[in-house]
């Protein structure tokens, strides 16, 4: 995109800031590593994909066991030559350029399961006015994390691609072209600021915080938390002007014994609502979780470990539904280890509200939300590090 955008309320999460570190790089090397970024690894991909770079995406021992084939699939119909360097359908790759067909004029079409990660649809659709002729991608199936998906194709519009979808969002076109600089102002984070919900919803009666920078009309489907919360007792503000929320704690929702939530629009949120909802001893039946298992962790065996710890546990009841639930939950200086899962360190850090705990590997944290600690300790808590 050519300059003279600017960009405001950029994050300074160590994923945002390695992208931008790599897509400064890549004119002059031939080696990239996306670390431990999902997002960064499946968004260069394509992107370095279709300006033809040659060279090695890697990452970090776990990154190469996150699955990327389908991506690279639709990659290769479209004209990318890469390669796996170790094991099919995983990072490191060796890509070579992109030499797209010639032989039939219109959008190039491509077809990809609409209940994988929303990451791979958004990376297909973000290069699609690059490809000649465009592209129309059609998901298959169910789609899940349409939020996301949605999210893509209003800011692509917002930098001047046009993007049109069906009904059912089940077909999308982006005609062919090239973005337009921008001013923008990036829309503060609903996934971070679940965790203040959480300190809201462990507090006392009456606790209460002002969060600035959400939206109420958000492009983000993790504002879900709202909604959610509130079964939990914590209340939502929209301030005026688009300043931000207010949350207090207050009387809970009631409803059906054991709540049912869907989190296939929200699969981040759910780390944070399982340790709320054993917390509290309030059971919760949780489903669309399938995507948690290749994240930077398992992330339902993580919280399964974890919980146990505390005499909580995340059950599965039947085939895809699992069911949050406390025993005597008690916090009593436990330690929570982190697995190198930025997500599992700040839906734990809550826990802070009922009792000493420590946390291992605090600095995972860096990967999306690095002032959390510092920002906790500004509102009173200290965390610990596990020796």
């Amino acid at each position: 995109m050519a300059g003279g955008g600017q960009l405001s309320n950029l994050s300074d999460a160590h994923d945002t800031q390695l992208m931008q570190a790599l897509l400064a790089a890549a004119p002059g090397t031939d080696q990239l590593s996306a670390e431990d970024a999902g997002t960064v690894m499946r968004f260069l991909t394509a992107y370095l994909a279709v300006t033809g770079w040659r060279g090695e995406l890697t990452g970090t021992p776990r990154m190469q066991e996150r699955p990327i084939g389908v991506l690279v699939g639709a990659l290769r119909q479209a004209g990318a030559d890469i390669a796996y360097e170790a094991n099919d359908g995983y990072p490191p790759l060796r890509l070579g350029g992109f030499a797209p067909g010639t032989a039939v004029a219109g959008p190039t079409c491509l077809s990809v399961r609409g209940d994988i990660s929303s990451q791979y649809i958004s990376a297909l659709l973000m290069v699609g006015p690059y490809l000649p002729g465009g592209l129309e991608l059609t998901l298959t199936g169910a789609v899940g994390s349409r939020p996301y998906i949605a999210m893509t194709v209003t800011l692509m519009a917002r930098f001047g691609a046009l993007c049109r979808t069906n009904a059912d969002a089940t077909q999308l076109t982006v005609a062919a072209g090239r973005y337009q600089a921008a001013d923008y102002t990036v829309e503060s984070d609903w996934s971070a600021a679940s965790y203040w919900y959480a300190l809201v919803a462990l507090g006392p009666v009456g606790s209460e915080i002002m969060l600035p920078g959400l939206r109420r009309h958000s492009l983000q489907g993790d504002q879900a938390i709202a909604g959610i919360m509130a079964h939990f007792g914590v209340e939502t503000t929209y301030l005026p002007a688009e300043q931000g929320v207010q949350l207090r704690q207050g009387p809970r929702l009631g409803g059906p014994e054991i709540l049912r939530l869907d989190f296939t629009d929200c699969p981040d949120l759910a780390q944070t609502v399982a340790v709320v909802a054993t917390a509290l001893s309030l059971p919760v039946d949780m489903t669309g979780l399938e995507s948690l298992r290749i994240k930077e962790t398992d992330r339902i065996a993580a919280l399964q470990t974890e919980l146990a710890k505390f005499g909580g546990d995340l059950q599965e009841v039947e085939p895809g539904v699992f069911r949050a639930v406390s025993t005597g939950f008690r916090v009593a200086g436990q330690t929570v280890a982190t697995y190198h899962d930025h997500r599992m360190a700040m839906a734990f850090a809550p826990l802070a509200m009922r009792g000493p705990l420590a946390v291992a590997a605090p600095q995972v944290v860096r990967k999306s939300y690095p002032q959390f600690w510092s920002e906790l300790a500004g509102a009173g808590f200290m965390a610990g590090e596990a020796g």
